[in-house]
């Protein structure tokens, strides 16, 4: 199998959809020798900020010399990006390597009576396979949603469970209540070990605390509250916590409470598994930690920034950042959003900070159309330009700037996507 084919066999399984539930990956991984079973795993769930906290682990343990796997989603650009070891994307030929080890097993499952798996327990089996076989000290992993009946949580003994904000977001999938999506993040918790997680409403919480209880794990809250900004600008943002001081370089101030939450897994991996990580390479790595995608800055004059912000804490946290960071300047915003998000509640806190708007339709089958968006938009007293094509938005935004404006792209993850693609093609 070539790397077209893995990624053509990969692309068949879309049809499958998305289903929750741990049957059929548990069966592809036995399998597959249960490759999972053999690794250390930080395992990391969450609404809002999973992505950039598991970065930020990541980073840190690649910066004192262990070789770290990291997987996520989705994928902005390429499938390969999803899958990482000490911060380079799967090459094609491991891919495919991994990808025909799945399909055989696969074929083995199908002959048994049972169902295909879904395209994500399929890229969570490879992505298993790949970090055993490369022999990594840890693999961060996170979840790709809810937690409980996610592929990821085949787990047995991460070595810690981390988790990040929860807010109402997947409803059809977690529940509709905070209190039921709280149930299905806290599933990845397991027995005698340790959970970090970022302070939580007291719905949150009290579901959280009762699985650590119910499962003799340790819970540890990270102590956000004890953050002293020091400085803040758009190149990044200086921070005070464990009497100590950190810089980041993902923007936004919100990013200093996912960092912390960071640096307590990685007290937690120190003192209940005696783990060596120096000081210096807890700077090093939350100062040199990236995720594409959140507040990335893609060039200057003007300066165009991307931020997959598709639900209201999301979009509450870069309302925050655009107030703190470009206050007085011109926002041109182009805006793609997923019908089944929490519109209202991700443009109540946008609009009022976006001077001119322009919406556009992320490539996803359920993208909101950009008439329909832009009847929504005009609400807010704002009269917006349609571009149902991404890149003449981009264009169209860009042309309209001036060299001191901003311009600033957000919803949709999948827009984001394509927006970072076409934009640094235009960089070049």
């Amino acid at each position: 199998m070539n790397n077209n084919e893995a990624l053509e066999y990969i692309k068949s399984t879309y049809k499958f959809g998305s289903k929750l539930g741990l049957e059929n990956i548990l069966r592809l991984l036995e399998i597959m020798g249960n490759p999972q079973e053999r690794l250390k795993i930080v395992h990391v769930t969450g609404t809002n900020g999973k992505g950039s906290t598991a970065s930020f682990i990541s980073k840190i343990l690649i910066e004192e010399g262990y070789k770290v796997g990291f997987f996520s989603s989705p994928s902005l650009e390429v499938l390969n990006e999803r899958i990482r070891i000490n911060g380079q994307n799967i090459s094609n030929d491991e891919l495919a390597k991994s990808t025909f080890k799945v399909k055989q097993s696969v074929d083995v499952m199908l002959s048994e009576g049972l169902d295909h798996p879904t395209e994500f327990e399929v890229v969570t089996a490879l992505a298993f396979d790949y970090y055993n076989r490369e022999n990594t000290d840890f693999v961060v992993l996170e979840v790709g949603m809810g937690g409980r009946l996610d592929s990821t949580n085949v787990v047995k003994d991460p070595l810690v469970s981390v988790i990040t904000p929860i807010a109402l977001d997947h409803t059809e999938f977690l529940g509709d209540t905070i209190k039921k999506v709280a149930f299905e993040k806290a599933g990845i918790i397991k027995e005698n070990s340790v959970a970090v997680i970022h302070p939580q409403d007291k719905e949150v919480l009290d579901v959280i605390t009762k699985k650590c209880e119910e499962l003799n794990t340790k819970l540890v809250i990270s102590p956000v509250s004890s953050i002293e900004i020091l400085d803040a600008d758009e190149f990044g943002t200086i921070f005070k916590v464990f009497d100590k001081e950190y810089k980041i370089s993902i923007l936004g101030e919100h990013q200093t409470r996912n960092a912390t939450v960071a640096i307590t897994v990685i007290n937690g991996l120190k003192e209940n598994y005696k783990i060596l990580v120096s000081n210096q390479s807890i700077k090093n790595g939350l100062l040199k930690a990236t995720w594409p995608g959140r507040l990335e800055v893609m060039c200057r004059k003007p300066t165009v920034v991307i931020d997959g912000a598709h639900n209201f804490h999301g979009a509450k946290g870069l309302a925050q950042s655009v107030k703190s960071l470009y206050s007085g300047r011109r926002v041109i915003s182009v805006i793609g959003i997923l019908g089944d998000k929490d519109i209202s509640g991700i443009l109540s806190q946008m609009l009022p900070l976006c001077n001119d708007v322009i919406v556009t339709e992320p490539k996803n089958p359920r993208k909101l159309d950009a008439r329909k968006l832009a009847e929504l938009i005009r609400k807010y007293s704002k009269n917006p330009i349609i571009e149902p094509n991404i890149k003449d938005a981009i264009y169209k935004a860009i042309d309209i700037a001036d060299s001191n404006d901003v311009v600033l792209f957000f919803g949709s993850l999948y827009m984001i996507g394509t927006v970072r693609s076409i934009l640094k093609t235009i960089n070049k």
